[in-house]
């Protein structure tokens, strides 16, 4: 998992920044990026792979070790509103951007899983599978995740019905039927294909429930005027 770094680094290229992100594939929720610069050595972290092919209780393990001994790292969250405004992959690749950007050392070199990030300043590396195969990829992957997770859980406080807690807002058969009987919360985004047609089941339903009712008519039944 460290064999980019160290030939980067034998290079001339130090240190070696990975950055990835998390919940790009959810439709409820912020977007959330992060970037890892890990230090060689003794130092490494082991057991860093895809967060994904992880269980939750050992990617909270790794992340507790991954801020603590890690060079440097940083996260961004990028709020569902803004990506039904300015679209999801503008959304990712400007949250790549600044959590480089904010990180307490300037990386020499860029690592990115999946599609490159431009405008950074340094050269860099998309990379297929990174957050497998690329340790620092695999670490920003881990932050990245655990730290949206957290933030789904505490979402899932103020909107229970929906199970945040449980499908992280990814599309999901639970996910869909919450969505098809309450309509919607804020943190939807709205700019996705199911989000759009379970906002406007809803309207259409609370439309057919007002056109329904007849001002001051007593429901009552065997009423007598």
């Amino acid at each position: 998992m460290y064999a980019y770094e160290r030939a980067l680094e034998h290079a001339g290229f130090s240190p070696v920044a990975g950055v990835d992100e998390a919940g790009r594939g959810a439709c409820a929720g912020p977007l959330v990026v992060a970037a890892v610069i890990l230090r060689g050595g003794r130092r490494r972290i082991d057991g860093l792979t895809d967060s994904k092919l992880l269980t939750p209780a050992r990617r909270e393990e790794l992340y507790t070790e991954i801020t603590e001994r890690a060079a440097a790292w940083s996260t961004v969250v990028i709020p569902c509103h803004d990506i039904d405004r300015i679209g999801l992959h503008r959304c990712n690749v400007t949250g790549m951007r600044r959590a480089l950007a904010m990180l307490d050392e300037r990386p020499a070199y860029v690592l990115s899983d999946g599609f490159p990030v431009p405008g950074i300043g340094v050269p860099g590396l998309a990379m297929v599978k990174g957050d497998q195969v690329a340790a620092c990829v695999a670490a920003a992957s881990i932050v990245a995740k655990v730290t949206r997770d957290r933030i789904m859980v505490e979402l899932h406080e103020r909107y229970p019905q929906y199970g945040f807690d449980l499908h992280k807002g990814y599309v999901t058969r639970a996910h869909g039927k919450a969505l098809a009987a309450h309509g919607p919360c804020p943190e939807h985004r709205f700019s996705y294909v199911n989000v759009g047609r379970a906002l406007r089941n809803n309207e259409e339903v609370m439309l057919v429930e007002t056109e329904g009712e007849v001002p001051g008519e007593d429901r009552t039944e065997g009423a007598r005027t």
